[in-house]
C-alpha cells in the first residue's frame, strides 16, 4: 500500500478506542443476559467483531502489526435458536467434501457394482466418472463410502452436519425440489463440522475414529483387482 493511502496514526487510535467500548457493551450484554441465546449478546458479539476487525486492518495497513486474537464474524456464528422448545420433527442437513485422486480405482469399483447387477441393460456408465460416482453412490449409504473412501479413489475434505428442529415434519415431496433453500439458522439445533484448519484435530486419526496409517496398511495390501469381490445384490439405485 503506498503511503499516501495509508490510515493516519489517528485513525488507527480510532479504531482502537471502538474496541473498546465494543468490549464494554459486551460484557455488559453479557452481564445482563436473559439466557443462553440472549439476542443482545449476540448484537453486542457482531459489533466487536466488526470493530475488532476493522482495527486489526488499519494496525497492519499502517504499522504491519496484527493483533493476536481472531474474533469470528458474523456470517460465521450461528444467530440465537428461535425454534420450538420441543420440537415435533428434525432435518439432518449433512455436506462432505471429496477429491478424487485415484480415478482408475473409482472406476474399477463402479465397473464391479455395474457387473453384478444382472439387470443391466448394456449401457456402461461406469466408463466415466461422473458415471461411476452416480453408481457408486447409488449402491452404497453416504456413512459407507465416507468410511471405505479410499477404497472408491476419494480423499476426504471437509465437512459438517446441521441438525435443524421443526414444529411439523413436512408433506412427503414438499421440499425435494429445492432441499436446501429452506434452512431457517434460527432452527439450527447443533452443528459438526470436520475439517482440517482445525488444530484440535488428533494427528493420524480420521474423521471416523480410524487410524489413518492402520487403512494406509489396509490399503498397500489390496491389489486395484482384488479390493472388492463383485457383490451378490442388486445395486438400489436412487434417483
Amino acid at each position: 500500500m503506498s503511503d499516501a493511502a495509508q490510515p493516519t496514526a489517528a485513525e488507527v487510535r480510532a479504531a482502537a478506542e471502538a474496541v473498546k467500548t465494543a468490549l464494554d457493551r459486551h460484557l455488559a450484554a453479557v452481564e445482563r443476559r436473559s439466557g443462553e441465546d440472549d439476542p443482545a449478546v449476540y448484537e453486542a458479539f457482531n459489533q466487536l467483531a466488526t470493530a475488532a476487525e476493522a482495527y486489526d486492518e488499519l494496525l497492519y495497513d499502517r504499522y504491519d502489526e496484527v493483533t493476536p486474537f481472531e474474533i469470528p464474524g458474523a456470517e460465521d456464528a450461528l444467530p440465537p435458536y428461535t425454534g420450538p422448545e420441543e420440537p415435533n420433527a428434525l432435518s439432518v442437513l449433512i455436506r462432505r467434501d471429496y477429491a478424487v485422486v485415484e480415478p482408475q480405482r473409482l472406476l474399477a469399483q463402479a465397473q464391479r457394482v455395474e457387473a453384478a447387477d444382472e439387470d443391466s441393460i448394456g449401457v456402461e456408465a461406469s466408463g466415466t466418472v461422473h458415471g461411476a460416482l452416480g453408481i457408486l453412490f447409488g449402491e452404497f449409504e453416504p456413512d459407507e463410502i465416507a468410511s471405505r473412501h479410499k477404497e472408491f479413489g476419494l480423499e476426504e475434505g471437509d465437512s459438517t452436519l446441521w441438525v435443524t428442529a421443526a414444529d411439523e415434519a413436512p408433506e412427503p415431496g414438499e421440499w425435494l425440489e429445492s432441499p436446501f433453500e429452506q434452512l431457517d439458522p434460527q432452527r439450527v439445533v447443533c452443528r459438526f463440522d470436520v475439517s482440517a484448519v482445525f488444530d484440535d484435530e488428533i494427528d493420524g486419526i480420521g474423521a471416523h475414529g480410524v487410524d489413518d496409517e492402520d487403512l494406509d496398511e489396509l490399503d498397500a495390501e489390496l491389489e486395484p483387482d482384488e479390493d472388492l469381490e463383485p457383490l451378490d445384490v442388486e445395486p438400489d439405485v436412487r434417483r
